[in-house]
């Protein structure tokens, strides 16, 4: 179990570094996205081997709610450099 833990570890260091490199702010969105869904996902696995459901729970409300907040603020950042 600990190797997996560690193993998306690593995965979520990727989208990390690719926002600290890139000053696109779109591509700096897409990143955060990932990371969100990435470490609810962890959560999910830490919730489910520590039989933890409270954790769970708030994994799938920041997976269903987090990324819809995000989206929206880059659907506002896009209207506003239209006008």
């Amino acid at each position: 179990m600990n190797f997996i833990l560690i193993a998306m570890i690593l995965a979520l260091l990727i989208p990390i570094y690719e926002a600290w490199q890139d000053d696109d702010i779109w591509q700096k969105m897409l990143a955060f996205a990932s990371i969100a869904t990435k470490t609810s996902i962890m959560m999910l696995i830490v919730s489910v081997s520590r039989d933890d459901w409270f954790i769970g729970v708030v994994a799938i409300i920041i997976l269903s709610v987090g990324n819809a907040g995000l989206m929206l603020l880059a659907h506002l950042i896009k209207r506003l450099n239209e006008i």
